[in-house]
């Protein structure tokens, strides 16, 4: 008789194998002793499609909307139904007791390990391995607590909630909205949200106006300083003929130091790295997109196993790890030995900041695995991304970086001048910055260059004024790294502080959906790239104008992860979140019926072969602006102009809720030519852009 471990991923498998001591092979599995260890793929099976439980809704018809139904029954997916096949037949097995559950230790490894035993009609009785750490020490642990399944049964209904809720409310909003517009629409839960964020940068910069100010720079030899308003603190000034004025006054003039102010500043050494930091300092100082940063941090977990797992949001390791990162630190190669060679003199400081269980959830922060490398044989990109976890893994362990903040006023010809400067006392941490082009950094150190020994009543003369004028700017367009921090920050904007508080440690998405999230966003036309800037297209602008508050702001996620919270402690009725979710899945579909008139461009569709077919054609120019084409799409004709502020939109139905026939694009093209035309039943016009029906008699 054995006992079946299955883990979430063949990596996980072979690590739990070698503690258990099973070294023989199976055909996907690991034996030895009274243990097998085999693996999931991550989802083996998952929520059926609508046409998979009701063929009718294989055909996407408004009169089908919403679609609820009684159940969402599981499948098996086709691209890993071999490995489904083989937990099968191993949990099958007579000579299989028991199992054991060692998929991720968190809400979505639940729910893998969950769905593959539900779909297998497995009765056998199951404990549940719940490691945070992936040493040998940890996984001894870990099998000597395990704990009955159903103590996770809380924690299963969470995951199956979110699971169902983001079926219901991503099929029927897109179904709804697709068939509103004649557009291929895509709506859910986090993505639209995070749309959200990019279109109200892109409304932000398009409303902004610039304006002018300037800036008077004196000189006074050893040192200068910034003309400073002594009651608004402003540094700027409106009005060029004033910065002239001032820059005449003080030219050539004594001055005099007033106030010298001195303190000493320090910053602590940054956390270690989660995915989500991580991928916004590789997009920050390597120009990564976070899909790059995710995928070879992968390929350096998985093939070359050199670092520890990437789709983490941890920053701390668990007490129990310090021995490892000392091995994985003493194991750096020859180009970090001045770096390491500090902390390989005494043992590494045990600090909250590092080394804390109960901030690590599923997994702990990302580290190298103490494997030897050589950094010339790794790909550049690689090579890269590991430098940096390498010198964040170096940085937690140095001291603080200290220096002295100098302020000083200068007065000059009854002017106010302001200088700051800093003076390094300790580099510490910063230490391992260097050779890394950090931008921020650079500009810190040219804005505040150190100042000399200044002392009040100090006098200086002022040997020259320099001018600069300049525009205000708008905000910048998110890049990669400002849009993850946005997400994982996504409620603080939220008013109700219970709502703030439940997305205080999730966000929009998790570190490991979020990159899928940015791409999806890009891959269905929402969000364009242009080099490090992202940006929300028309269509993805026109979205948020269409769909309600309701699934395009972060606090339905608030609201969502509240309450999923509140099942897995067992605090809140799962049957009551779902009848709230289906109610909000049928107002969206309500939704969509009155949804505003807004004028998507129609797409060029894919034929059977994958071809695209033509565009639309024009049926004439446009009477409103007389300058674009009149083209049509499913629901309506428009103007090509759209764009540029054509409002020209005639709905195919708008004279056959009048009585009369539907618009189509041969009646459009003679009403373009004739703006009056006369039937049997009565009489259409074309006037001012709109189209409107006399019956006869």
């Amino acid at each position: 008789m054995y006992t079946l471990v299955i883990a979430e991923k063949p990596s996980v498998a072979r690590d739990l194998a070698r503690v258990l001591q099973c070294r023989g092979r199976g055909e996907a599995w690991y034996e030895g002793g009274e243990w097998r260890v085999s693996w999931a793929l991550g989802h083996l099976v998952s929520l059926c499609e609508p046409e998979e439980i009701d063929e009718k809704w294989k055909r996407w018809r408004a009169e089908d909307l919403p679609i609820l139904p009684h159940t969402l029954p599981l499948k098996v997916l086709p691209k890993t139904k071999k490995q489904y096949g083989v937990l099968k037949k191993l949990m099958a097995d007579k000579e299989c007791a028991g199992l054991v559950c060692a998929t991720d230790a968190g809400r979505e490894g639940e729910l893998i390990f969950r769905n593959i035993y539900q779909m297998a009609a497995c009765q056998k009785p199951v404990k549940r391995l719940w490691i945070s750490s992936m040493t040998d020490e940890a996984i001894r642990d870990g099998f000597a607590a395990m704990k009955p399944m159903a103590d996770y049964d809380a924690l299963y209904r969470s995951a199956r909630c979110r699971s169902e809720a983001d079926w219901l409310v991503g099929m029927n909003a897109s179904r709804a909205f697709t068939l509103r517009y004649g557009v291929l629409l895509s709506v859910g839960r986090v993505q639209t949200p995070t749309l959200a964020l990019l279109v109200k940068r892109r409304r932000e910069i398009e409303a902004f106006t610039p304006k002018d100010y300037w800036t008077v720079t004196a000189s006074f030899g050893d040192y200068e300083g910034q003309w400073l308003n002594e009651k608004t603190k402003e540094k700027k000034l409106c009005d060029g003929a004033q910065a002239e004025a001032i820059a005449a006054k003080i030219k050539g003039q004594p001055a005099r130091v007033e106030r010298v102010m001195r303190e000493i500043k320090r910053e602590l050494p940054p956390r270690l790295y989660d995915l989500t930091s991580l991928q916004r300092d590789a997009n920050r100082l390597l120009g990564f997109t976070a899909k790059k940063t995710l995928d070879t941090a992968q390929k350096l977990y998985e093939e070359r196993k050199l670092l520890t797992y990437p789709r983490t949001d941890s920053r701390c390791l668990t007490p129990d790890m310090a021995g490892k990162a000392k091995q994985a630190i003493a194991a750096l190669p020859g180009e970090y030995s001045a770096l390491k060679a500090p902390l390989m003199e005494k043992p590494l400081p045990i600090t909250k900041r590092v080394f804390d269980a109960s901030k690590v959830s599923d997994h702990h922060a990302l580290i190298t695995t103490g494997r030897a490398f050589d950094p010339e044989k790794l790909p550049p990109d690689e090579r890269k991304l590991l430098d940096l976890v390498i010198r964040r893994m170096l940085a937690v362990f140095y001291p603080d970086f200290v220096y002295d903040r100098a302020q000083a006023l200068t007065r000059c010809a009854g002017e106010l001048f302001e200088s700051v400067g800093r003076e390094i006392r300790q580099l510490g941490w910063k230490e391992t910055l260097k050779g890394l082009k950090d931008k921020a950094e650079e500009k810190a150190a040219k804005e505040e260059p150190p100042l000399p020994p200044l002392h009040e009543q100090d006098t200086r003369k002022c040997e020259k004024a320099r001018i600069k004028a300049d525009k205000t700017k708008p905000p910048a367009p998110h890049t990669d790294a400002s849009l993850l921090a946005a997400m994982e920050h996504a409620g603080r904007d939220i008013e109700d502080d219970e709502l703030r508080e439940s997305m205080k440690d999730s966000g929009l998405g998790t570190p490991a959906t979020r990159a899928a999230i940015l791409e999806r966003l890009l891959q269905v036309g929402y969000a364009e790239r242009k080099g490090r800037a992202l940006s929300a297209t028309d269509k993805g602008v026109r979205l948020i104008e269409a769909v309600p508050e309701d699934i395009a702001s972060a606090e339905t996620t608030g609201r969502w992860e509240k309450a999923l919270a509140g099942i897995a402690e067992n605090q809140m009725d799962p049957t009551r979140f779902l009848e709230g979710i289906r109610r909000l899945s049928a107002s969206l579909v309500e939704s969509a019926k009155s949804a505003p008139d807004v004028p998507f461009e129609p797409e060029e569709r894919r034929g059977k072969r994958g071809g695209k077919r033509k565009a639309a054609l024009s049926l004439g120019v446009c009477p409103l602006c007389g300058k674009g084409e009149v083209l049509e799409n499913s629901k309506a004709f428009y103007c090509s102009r759209w764009k540029d502020g054509c409002g020209l939109k005639v709905w195919k139905d708008c004279a056959a809720k009048q009585g009369g026939p539907e618009i189509t694009a041969k009646l459009m093209q003679l009403l373009l030519k004739t703006p009056e035309l006369r039937g049997s039943t009565g009489t259409l016009r074309l006037q001012k852009g709109a189209v409107s029906f006399l019956r006869k008699g």
